[in-house]
């Protein structure tokens, strides 16, 4: 049967691996398999430095990703209009 664990249970396991405490004591405390200490540690620094940005950027970042992605889907449109103009209009 699988276990669920809050992210609470993570964030402490994560901590404590960070630490550098022994993935053996980790893993008798809180019974929780090596693999999954080592998958839970790399997350939480993966994604540490994601706490430290500013918000602000970060929105504006994924708006200018959606606007070149419309450019782009504008662009498409633009050349298979015009080819089909061709196509109709020898």
């Amino acid at each position: 049967m699988r276990k669920i664990f809050s992210a609470a249970i993570k964030a402490e396991v994560a901590i404590e691996a960070i630490k550098g405490k022994k993935v053996s004591e980790i893993t008798s405390l809180y019974q929780i398999h090596p693999t999954q200490v080592q998958q839970w540690k790399s997350a939480a620094l993966d994604h540490l430095e994601d706490l430290f940005l500013d918000k602000r950027r970060k929105r504006d970042k994924s708006k200018d990703d959606l606007i070149e992605e419309l450019y782009k889907i504008i662009g498409q449109r633009e050349t298979e209009l015009s080819s089909l103009k061709k196509i109709v209009n020898p």
